[in-house]
């Protein structure tokens, strides 16, 4: 059977551009719903921006998925190894906690087969959604639909009453999980 067909859009690796990234949960299940999972996330993000060396624009952490406005510093960077540092770690951990629970029908719900191996899938396969964004204007206007999505989606009524994002942070309230770097022309 034929796999189905899936929109190829080639992003480029710009410096100076800003990138809006949104990866999913395998099956786009809601792997993310539980604070343990969400720390996990934020931990990835803050290794990864130090490893790789980005500004964190804006981070938005849905059941199911994650937005994040991030802007590379280094004239060369590859997104593909930025994508990897924020996903394998989540993917890793959630893997160990389920061997230690034993929880067996999670871990098979998890695990596809990849040719002829059995593969854990945390995330669903590729690069997600990556749009070079590089004027200040429309910068604002993703940040906006990044913390207005669980407003959208009926989990809270303001968009600073979503914990897991940056929201928070830009309308200058305590209790932020991550600082946001100055957005940069």
């Amino acid at each position: 059977m034929l796999e189905p067909h899936r929109k190829k859009r080639k992003a480029y690796n710009e410096p100076g551009h800003s990138r809006f990234l949104t990866y999913s949960c395998i099956n786009r299940w809601p792997l993310l719903a539980r604070d343990r999972t969400r720390h996990w996330v934020m931990e990835a993000i803050e290794e990864s921006r130090r490893r790789y060396d980005f500004d964190l624009y804006a981070f938005v952490i849905m059941p199911e998925h994650v937005h994040l406005l991030i802007r590379p510093r280094r004239p060369q960077y590859r997104m593909d190894l930025i994508l990897n540092a924020l996903k394998r770690p989540v993917s890793w951990q959630a893997k160990q906690w389920l061997l230690q629970e034993g929880n067996e029908e999670w871990l098979d719900r998890l695990t596809v087969t990849h040719g002829q191996r059995k593969v854990f899938r945390f995330w669903l396969p590729g690069g997600g959604f990556d749009r070079n964004i590089f004027r200040i204007r429309s910068i604002g206007e993703v940040m906006d639909y990044m913390h207005h999505n669980p407003v959208r989606r009926g989990l809270v009524q303001k968009p600073t009453e979503w914990s897991w994002s940056s929201a928070r942070f830009w309308a200058g309230m305590e209790g932020t999980p991550l600082k946001m770097d100055a957005i940069s022309r």
